[in-house]
């Protein structure tokens, strides 16, 4: 069994929010190299998407390896380490503390993992955001497992034509429920429509269980000033051969949905799609980025990545989601684009409701029955 460990963090960013400096990168690929020799990795590779450093893990510990998780643990944070050295912006800001527990869960890095036999041909896409919070994939991990508009073995492979089951998580209390679709369509959509508290986070392929894909959601951890709520997932999808394809499982984001995340983690804005050289958010801090990267596993190895965003029919969505990003940028602090209250707990607005707090007043009742006429202006 073959086990992928996709892990996310940010540990530092260079030019505030925007990159990753290569010192970070350096000190990753040694400590991982060095695990390779070891054997604890088949392989590894490093991915970014602005601020976010993704660690990709190829080994054969199975999930939740509290080895492989250490191995991770310690490299972010030594890698935290050199961010405070070079004093790279918010140094090690998805870290708690510097002891490992045993796990990743509840630490701050977002994880996603996948354990499976490795088929004849196995092609895997790893998606990494930024400035995007958990329910980013509920659109469109549905149109790639229950959408037969968008992925036609539904209908006409009689692997997959059985459906998928969607585990669907409850950020708020950290709970989980698995639906089975067609069947439960319509409960699936009631709850991953509200994408603020439910995620998506696994489906296996009802005719066999076999796990499809894998995707991060945590709860959101409670910043110091000027941190957001979102969590900028990451995930993992298997294609072919008894999947949706390659095509089908990229199809989804050639329309650049609307996510909670951007500027601050506390604005809605659209999900644009990139190439590798153009994940730099730099619009307000924005808009929200996904890239995607394609791997051919072979026994154990990580043969890519190809870029998969870096295509002209992507461009659409790209142009599409500037004109969005426009509009949402005109409402300035109003909403929709700045996101409800209940949703900016973790960011900076309680401390400020809190100042303000003993200066608002009740309104005095006034007396039943009695009516104020209305002056106008030049009376």
């Amino acid at each position: 069994m073959l086990t992928l460990s996709m892990v996310k963090a940010d540990v530092g960013g260079m030019v505030g929010h925007t990159s990753v400096h290569p010192d970070l990168f350096d000190t990753a690929r040694e400590r991982l190299g060095r695990a390779k020799k070891q054997g604890a990795l088949t392989d590894f590779h490093l991915l970014r998407c602005g601020d976010d450093m993704g660690i990709l893990l190829a080994h054969r510990e199975g999930e939740e390896s509290g080895e492989i998780h250490e191995l991770a643990w310690n490299t972010l944070v030594a890698c935290g380490r050199v961010a405070k050295g070079l004093k790279l912006h918010d140094a090690g800001e998805d870290l708690i503390g510097e002891e490992f527990h045993g796990s990743l869960t509840g630490m701050g890095p977002a994880v996603a993992e996948i354990e499976f036999t490795e088929r004849k041909s196995e092609p895997v896409i790893v998606y990494m955001t930024d400035k995007a919070a958990s329910g980013a994939w509920n659109l469109p991990f549905f149109k790639v497992f229950a959408d037969p508009f968008n992925s036609s073995g539904l209908v006409d492979d009689p692997v997959m034509i059985s459906g998928f089951s969607f585990r669907v998580t409850d950020v708020r209390d950290d709970s989980h429920i698995m639906l089975s679709c067609p069947e439960e369509l319509h409960y699936l959509l009631s709850l991953i429509g509200f994408t603020s508290r439910y995620a998506i986070t696994a489906t296996h392929r009802n005719s066999d269980m076999e796990q499809a894909s894998a995707a991060s959601a945590r709860i959101p951890i409670k910043r110091h000033a000027g941190g957001g709520g979102g969590d900028d997932p990451v995930a993992l999808v298997r294609c072919e051969n008894g999947f949706p394809s390659v095509g089908e499982v990229l199809e989804p984001f050639a329309f650049p949905h609307l996510v909670e995340g951007w500027l601050g983690g506390s604005h809605t804005g659209p999900l644009m799609p990139v190439p590798f050289y153009e994940a730099n958010p730099t619009r307000s801090g924005g808009p929200p980025r996904v890239i995607a990267a394609g791997f051919q596993l072979s026994n154990g190895r990580l043969l890519g990545p190809h870029d998969m965003f870096d295509d002209p029919g992507f461009d659409g969505a790209r142009r599409l989601s500037g004109r969005v990003g426009d509009y949402m940028r005109g409402h300035g602090p109003f909403q929709p684009h700045r996101m409800p209250e209940e949703r900016m707990e973790y960011g900076t607005l309680p401390s400020v409701v809190e100042r303000l707090k003993g200066r608002f007043e009740r309104e005095k009742k006034k007396g039943k029955g009695k009516v104020h006429k209305f002056k106008g202006l030049y009376q």
